[in-house]
């Protein structure tokens, strides 16, 4: 049987400013993608080759990484506004 423990443990005001600052650097990075994906999408445009399906795809990819970017500097804002609290 397994068991766990059942002290809680709770982050510093210091290491939440961590994981914020954490946070929102991945949300440039998503939006760094989202960028990308939608450059790649735009040349695959032009070419007469591409498949019809890419665009598309690459455009949902796209909207993907900008929602994961937003929802990721709320997740970081909360964070902020708990270590203030």
């Amino acid at each position: 049987m397994v068991t766990e423990s059942l002290r809680a443990t709770t982050a510093t005001a210091g290491q939440l400013l961590v994981h914020a600052e954490a946070l929102r650097a991945d949300a440039d990075l998503m939006d760094g993608y989202a960028r990308r994906l939608t450059a790649t999408a735009a040349t695959l445009g032009t070419c007469p080759a591409a498949p019809d399906w890419t665009r598309p795809t690459l455009y949902r990819q796209a909207a993907a990484c900008t929602t994961a970017a937003r929802q990721l500097r709320t997740a970081a804002a909360a964070l902020l506004a708990h270590a203030r609290a």
